[in-house]
């Protein structure tokens, strides 16, 4: 896939992580900030636009339904 047409790089690499279970608490913040180098409030706002993109369900549609689900759930809660 070709990054004019798909996503770029830090766009599969927070999919990716998002694919990943995390042991403990703050485990995934600080995946968040090592792998990443970004700071968690910046990364749940690129996930949540990468959630609406349609290349990013191409991409990975498992774990893009499975968050929107979860943002759904999370939404109709308030």
């Amino acid at each position: 896939m070709d990054d004019q047409e798909g996503l770029g790089v830090r766009e599969r690499a927070i999919l990716v992580l998002e694919r990943r279970g995390f042991a403990g608490p703050g485990a995934k913040e600080r995946a968040i900030r090592e792998e990443l180098g970004l700071a968690p409030v910046r990364y749940y706002q690129l996930l949540n636009a990468l959630l609406d993109d349609p290349r990013a369900l191409a991409y990975d549609p498992v774990t893009v339904n499975r968050l929107r689900r979860v943002r759904d759930s999370r939404r109709s809660e308030r």
